[in-house]
């Protein structure tokens, strides 16, 4: 189910690469990028492969931001200029495939397609002066990413 999960991902990157200008997701203040390196330690317990690690920034502002009931949703599909993208979104609702990942009394959702794209990864919250942005980091599934940082390849 992973490979046809891979394979159907990959078939459709291929195609959304040819047709989608490469450009970072923006939504309630959430961008995506395949940054090569944290530059925060994750908080919470040591690495699990089939985890999604969030840094201590991460939960912080999460904490701020959320209502009770609400997830930060992180989905990967097909785009960008490597192949997939990240997704961010605001969400109330949990499905039965999604997985939640919860620290601090905050929560992210992944659904078990995208899950096997960031399994392991790290997910940080920098705030700079030109933006603020929730970013994938140190993601193990990922061989390398675009320039822009909106885009990763898999590591195959």
């Amino acid at each position: 189910m992973i490979s046809a999960s891979k394979s159907k991902l990959l078939s459709f990157a291929s195609y959304t690469v040819s047709t989608n200008p490469p450009c970072p997701f923006t939504q309630r203040g959430f961008s995506g990028s395949a940054g090569a390196s944290a530059q925060e330690k994750p908080a919470g317990s040591g690495p699990s492969e089939d985890k999604v690690h969030l840094t201590e920034s991460c939960v912080k502002r999460l904490g701020e931001i959320m209502e009770k009931g609400e997830y930060l949703r992180i989905h990967v599909e097909g785009g960008g200029c490597s192949g997939f993208q990240y997704k961010f979104s605001v969400v109330s609702d949990k499905t039965e495939d999604d997985r939640l990942f919860e620290q601090e009394g905050v929560g992210v959702l992944v659904d078990q397609d995208s899950l096997e794209f960031v399994k392991g990864a790290t997910v940080d919250f920098t705030q700079e002066l030109i933006r603020s942005t929730f970013l994938v980091l140190k993601n193990p599934q990922a061989d390398h990413g675009c320039s822009c940082g909106s885009s990763f390849s898999v590591k195959l």
